[in-house]
């Protein structure tokens, strides 16, 4: 265990580090007017305490993302460590940090209105349409799994519609009311209960010892199919929320349009993230002993959301075991409702339609919901409907925050100077090579060519689209340089 107690020294480090350094690369101004005391509209724009505020960002980027996701992902060893740490202090904080800072900075804007300021039109255009198909992803996901996991663990017999309705039912409300009445009263409870749930399986380590694999034990593949799952790029896009997502820079305007200061900013967005890192640091740890060979229980096949289960009715007394599941439906429960939340705003920002009128705000959400319950509708009726579903989210999560890596480089070179940008160009051209080489690596089980195209060819790809996307990027710095001359 030696190797998880360093990778959380490590994680705690990296905050108080090199979020120091990115809030410093930022440079905050604690005098300047946030949008929520500027815009005040009692519906999305509203004043709220920090640690408020923060246990809604948590909430909001962890749905089960670093716990399923997590749990996945150790299965291909200690390299799942690695990526756990490393992407969040170097990848994932960065982008949640500077994503939220700049849209505070720019009246709470959406995540496609930043991509198109420093992408261009075109990109906006493209983005909001992706990011909208995401965000209705993320709520058919976080539907589905808080839904399988209250059938399988307190309802067994019920029609799985039952929930699936009641959660969607909520989701409409918490979407449709201003933030402060229903995710501003009941995210702090959830949040404490999911923190709770991270602490218990610490505990939990502390009295059982498991044998957890070491980094210098190896960092070969452990996959059980690890022919078919090589650790890059899989590992990746498995692991996903843990680590980076794109998803996260879609809930950090949220909190933008709550912040009522600038100084604030690391601990929520950076501060999160690593959060969030931590929890998903403990759940890959305690599936990395149910995984090895010494492992009491056969996990052999089982789902994410299956092992969930197992971990917490092996290790912990029935009440603990019970509060445990809970915080993980919680966990994805308050994901989904903030998803469509974030749909809804991303529409009415491009539509310039007011949301202050809960007729305007049902006409925007109303249509949102029924795409979304027809999907749903089919993750269920077809067996294999809905791990389609979550490949290609997955996929699009990932996609989502190398775009953003890439948004926010462009804003760095061109207010920074000095190549800070390099803090998130490295980040970018890093999931620019995962993303690309999963479309052309994966087999067509998990959504790529890999069926039909040689590896290495599909891992060639992936660096001609990487080394592209970086002669862009000298060109941009190029045209800057120019402009700036001529000027001068």
């Amino acid at each position: 265990m030696i190797t998880f107690f360093i990778a959380l020294a490590v994680l705690i480090l990296g905050y108080f580090v090199y979020g120091k350094l990115v809030e410093k690369v930022f440079g905050i101004n604690p005098q300047r007017p946030t949008p929520a005391i500027t815009m005040a509209d009692g519906v999305d724009y509203v004043p709220m305490k920090p640690w408020r505020i923060f246990l809604i960002q948590f909430l909001n980027i962890a749905g089960v993302g670093p716990i399923i996701g997590a749990i996945m992902g150790a299965q291909f060893g200690t390299a799942s460590f690695l990526w756990i740490v490393l992407g969040s202090i170097f990848a994932g904080a960065v982008h949640d940090y500077l994503a939220g800072m700049i849209s505070l900075r720019d009246k709470g804007a959406s995540l496609p209105e930043i991509h198109g300021t420093y992408l261009g039109n075109g990109a906006k255009q493209i983005m909001r349409a992706f990011t909208i198909i995401l965000m209705i992803l993320v709520g058919v996901v976080f539907v589905n799994t808080p839904a399988t996991l209250l059938n399988a663990n307190f309802t067994q017999g019920w029609n799985p519609y039952i929930w699936i309705i009641i959660i969607l039912v909520y989701y409409l409300i918490a979407t449709l009311l201003p933030i402060d009445k229903v995710i501003g009263k009941i995210y702090p409870i959830f949040g404490i209960l999911l923190l709770g749930m991270a602490v218990a399986i610490f505990v939990a380590f502390l009295i059982y010892k498991p044998e957890i694999p070491e980094l210098w034990s190896g960092m070969q593949n452990r996959h059980p199919d690890a022919a078919n799952n090589p650790i890059f790029p899989m590992m990746f896009i498995s692991i996903a929320c843990g680590a980076i997502s794109g998803f996260h820079a879609t809930q950090s305007p949220l909190m933008a349009r709550c912040m009522v200061n600038e100084k604030q900013g690391r601990p929520i967005f950076y501060g999160a993230m690593i959060t969030e890192g931590v929890v998903a640091l403990i759940w890959a740890a305690a599936a990395a002993y149910f995984f090895g060979p010494d492992s009491v229980v056969d996990v052999t096949g089982k789902s994410g959301a299956a092992i969930v289960g197992i971990i917490a009715n092996t290790w912990f007394t029935p009440v603990i075991a019970t509060i445990t599941i809970l915080g993980v439906i919680s966990a994805a429960v308050t994901s989904g409702d903030t998803a469509l939340r974030s749909a809804r705003l991303i529409i009415a920002d491009f539509m310039h339609y007011d949301q202050k009128p809960i007729k305007n705000r049902l006409i925007v959400a109303v249509p949102m919901f029924v795409v979304t319950a027809a999907i749903l509708v089919y993750s269920i009726s077809d067996a294999k409907g809905f791990q389609v579903i979550w490949r290609y989210f997955a996929w699009a999560n990932q996609v989502l925050a190398t775009v953003t890596l890439w948004a926010i480089s462009v804003y760095l070179a061109k207010n920074k100077g000095k190549m800070w940008y390099l803090i998130t160009l490295i980040p970018a051209l890093f999931m620019t090579m995962v993303t690309g080489c999963f479309l052309f690596v994966a087999k067509a089980a998990d959504g790529g060519l890999g069926s039909i195209l040689p590896r290495p060819v599909g891992y060639g790809i992936g660096a001609a689209i990487t080394v592209l996307g970086l002669i862009l990027f000298i060109l941009f710095l190029k045209k800057q340089k120019n402009c700036f001359t001529k000027k001068s």
